[in-house]
């Protein structure tokens, strides 16, 4: 059992002053390398698990290419957005993020989507989710909320005191929960739900002029969900059902498809919209930035092997091209570095170079050596730099595009606390029925929890999103309702 006021140290012993805000340049960043508690912890999670995925361990994918429907080049100069009618080819690996790799795929959980571009500037990843928002907005944190969706370490068993326990102390993670507990957080099957990048990223055209874009892939198959009940028979029956759904599909030759569309935010609005555009718990009203059609991606062939493709395919969203650069999103910002450290650990060094992951462009890089290194290992050219014997130098036209940042170095919270207002107004979209199955859905979850007071934190989260939410989900579990909102 753990002893009262033990003080949180580093794996090093040295006491943890924050553990819940990451140490950016002023209140929007970008995050510090100087963060070594951030970065142990990061770098310690990557490697918790092995061989498997830490999350996204249970998977399909498929081939496809990438079509361009609309001129996009007054905004970004990558290439492979610069023509109508462009095709690229690109991988796409869709998941469930908290189960091993032998979980079920119809159980409620977020689903990753992520998606490769075989671009002729270099691989581009979109890496995101079937889910707009997500729980938490520092990656500082995303260790120990995973750690509560994996297995207790005595038992071994799945823990619901400690999923609710951090979420009912991490109050940003409600808009997500909501989402989860919905309808959506069990689609039928890969096909039919939409793909979201969650995060901001930026677009720069030719001029060096730049935008904040939002990602949304809408499916063309129409959205379809399982009810819990419909979720926990299928489980049971097929617990592979959406991986062989879409390869069934593919083999078959109705081929899923979705059409991409961004939101577009000028700069300057990121200083006045009344939501902060980098917190990954928030979405973007599209009456305010409406969605924007970019082109379609079409998926027409399945792996020739599994292992090969689906599960040494890395992705990560800093593989970028020319063109599209990240925001100050303090979750993306330690995603930029956990991403490629969990494949550098999980498949290797020389990851990268595997025929999944090798880039249809020419690669020319001063690295050598490592595990696994399959090619001539850049034979005896030259192999470092700067060289006065014509090896590839830098070109200075591909630098990302400036921006200011500002500030003290310090561990920080983001602006704006607002984490009820989203929610609330998410929950009041539903309809009647939707909102039945919600509650029910979220005390189903709710009462393994052993603790009432756990309960009654996160039912004070519900009420003040909206008061027929938390007194509905009090009800639900037979305790008392709120009386007002703290």
């Amino acid at each position: 059992m753990t002893k009262k006021n033990q003080h949180l140290t580093t794996s090093w012993g040295a006491p943890v002053g924050d553990n819940q805000h990451s140490m950016t340049a002023g209140s929007r960043g970008p995050t510090l390398i100087q963060d070594v508690h951030l970065l142990e912890k990061l770098a310690h999670f990557n490697r918790e698990r092995v061989p498997e995925r830490v999350v996204h361990a249970k998977g399909a994918g498929a081939h496809g290419y990438f079509e361009v429907t609309k001129d996009v080049t007054s905004y970004t100069k990558a290439a492979f957005l610069s023509d109508v009618g462009k095709r690229t080819p690109l991988f796409v690996r869709f998941s469930t993020v908290a189960g091993e790799n032998g979980s079920a795929d119809s159980v409620r959980d977020p689903r990753g989507f992520a998606v490769k571009f075989y671009t002729e500037e270099g691989n581009y990843d979109l890496v995101g989710n079937n889910t707009p928002v997500f729980f938490i907005r520092d990656a500082i944190k995303f260790p120990d909320f995973i750690h509560t969706q994996k297995r207790h370490p005595a038992t071994h068993l799945k823990n619901p005191n400690a999923v609710w326990d951090f979420w009912s102390l991490s109050p940003e993670s409600l808009h997500q929960v909501t989402i989860l507990m919905s309808d959506r957080g069990i689609p039928a099957t890969y096909r039919h739900m939409h793909g979201f990048s969650s995060h901001t990223f930026k677009w720069v055209n030719e001029d060096g002029d730049g935008v904040w874009v939002k990602y949304h892939f809408k499916t063309e198959q129409g959205i379809k969900n399982l009810t819990e009940e419909m979720g926990q028979r299928l489980a049971g029956e097929n617990p592979d059902s959406h991986t062989e759904d879409l390869y069934n599909a593919i083999e078959n030759g109705d081929y899923p498809a979705w059409r991409l569309y961004v939101q577009i935010m000028p700069l300057e609005d990121a200083d006045t919209y009344r939501f902060d555009p980098f917190d990954v718990t928030k979405v973007w009203s599209q009456k305010d930035y409406p969605l924007q059609e970019v082109g379609r991606m079409v998926l027409d062939r399945n792996p020739e092997n599994y292992f090969a493709e689906v599960e040494q395919a890395t992705f990560s969203p800093g593989t970028l091209v020319p063109g599209i650069d990240v925001s100050p999103d303090k979750m993306l910002q330690g995603r930029l570095f956990a991403y490629h450290d969990a494949h550098r650990y999980r498949v290797g060094a020389n990851h990268q170079a595997l025929p999944i992951n090798r880039p249809k462009a020419d690669v020319h890089t001063y690295q050598r050596d490592g595990q696994m290194r399959f090619d001539n290992n850049g034979g005896g050219s030259v192999y470092y730099e700067p060289n006065s014997l014509n090896g590839p130098k830098e070109s200075p036209q591909h630098k990302p595009a400036a921006y200011p940042v500002s500030g003290v170095a310090d561990s920080v919270a983001y602006d704006q606390d607002d984490h009820y207002t989203q929610a609330g107004d998410l929950y009041r979209l539903l309809t009647k029925d939707e909102r039945t199955r919600l509650i029910s859905n979220i005390v189903g979850a709710m009462k393994p929890v052993e603790s009432d007071e756990i309960k009654r934190r996160q039912i004070q989260h519900f009420y003040k999103a909206d008061p027929e939410y938390g007194i509905r989900v009090a009800e639900g579990l037979g305790l008392s309702v709120p009386s007002k909102r703290k």
